[in-house]
């Protein structure tokens, strides 16, 4: 490995910092910054794009690191009529039935640039672009990652021990754990610990199984029509792999199975795959009832090059949180074991 940066690495090193520098609006990125609001809004919207189910959910910036959920979650009906001659008109409250808040967590990306890595990208005579996405795009999936095995937010976290940051922060479904138990289907027997789906198992299909988690979502909630199934991996193919079974020898028929992404729907749903979503999971809400927060005050950065281990370090933190914004509206199955 390099112990300096060569020449051409060096200038396109001298080319990031400058760039940096002037995106943000700081003369000196060695020198740790703060990202002014406006600037953090443009970043968090450049991450939302690297990522499609980013796009369909709610990203948004918060003033503060703890307080009341940003939408407005409707919990019934507004719609009325009533005799003025014998009372007044009794507006309707709004509000979340939980009336649950969030609270954000310092959250760190920071990265490190090998001098020989830079070397080899000098090349290119878009390496700052190329390297702004690449950290971009990793910050999205992360995002993702944590949003779906989320369990707590450690003072000291360990990616070894967590390779999936669980201990980065609480994600959607940690959240539904701990605050709608009932609304998080574990088990099919009492006391099985698992679900088993399949023939003779507690379901017999997909189906029956996103039938049911979807009956456990609020009534006043259930038939808005927004409503979506997210599906893990693991049980799609299977379902995948009965359908070709059972249009064995007849390729127009396999053909419609793929050009339609397996089935549409399953139990009356729109059915989709996220990244990083647990292979034996399904969970029945609306991408706009999921959301992430991060505090618009809060975005630091600081970039500076390193002769000790030779390399850039690329220093990136904020306050981010994880929202299910109404939480009547979620509901997840866990543990579902497939059988024969």
């Amino acid at each position: 490995m390099s112990k300096n940066l060569s020449a051409n690495g060096a200038k396109q090193f001298s080319a990031l910092a400058v760039a940096i520098a002037e995106t943000y609006g700081v003369p000196d990125t060695t020198k740790m910054f703060a990202v002014e609001p406006s600037i953090a809004q443009e970043l968090n919207d450049k991450i939302t794009e690297r990522a499609d189910f980013l796009q369909r959910i709610n990203v948004i910036m918060v003033t503060e690191i703890k307080g009341e959920k940003v939408f407005l979650g409707v919990s019934g009906p507004i719609t009325s009529r009533t005799d003025t001659k014998t009372k007044e008109r009794d507006a309707k409250d709004m509000s979340d039935l939980d009336n649950d808040g969030y609270e954000l967590h310092h959250t760190e990306s920071d990265v490190a640039l090998p001098f020989a890595k830079i070397d080899a990208w000098a090349k290119f005579p878009d390496f700052q672009d190329r390297y702004s996405a690449a950290v971009q795009k990793q910050i999205a999936l992360d995002r993702i990652m944590i949003g779906w095995h989320g369990v707590t937010a450690a003072v000291d976290t360990n990616r070894v021990t967590n390779p999936m940051l669980q201990d980065v922060n609480k994600g959607w479904l940690q959240i539904a754990r701990e605050k709608i138990a009932a609304q998080v289907l574990k088990e099919g027997q009492v006391g099985s610990g698992k679900i088993t789906l399949g023939p003779g198992g507690d379901y017999a299909n997909l189906d029956a199984l996103v039938h049911d988690v979807k009956q456990m979502i609020d009534p006043v909630f259930r038939d808005a029509g927004d409503l979506v199934a997210i599906i893990g991996s693991d049980l799609l193919a299977a379902d995948k792999a009965r359908l070709y079974a059972n249009q064995a020898g007849t390729p127009t028929e396999k053909e419609r199975i793929e050009s339609a992404q397996v089935i549409a729907t399953y139990g009356g749903l729109p059915s989709f795959t996220v990244p990083f979503f647990p292979a034996d999971a399904v969970v029945v809400t609306s991408f706009d009832n999921l959301s992430i927060y991060v505090q618009d005050t809060s975005w630091r950065r600081h970039v500076i090059e390193n002769p000790k281990r030779s390399r850039v370090e690329d220093y990136n933190g904020r306050n981010e949180g994880y929202v299910v914004e109404q939480l009547e509206k979620f509901a997840a199955a866990e543990n579902v074991e497939l059988t024969a």
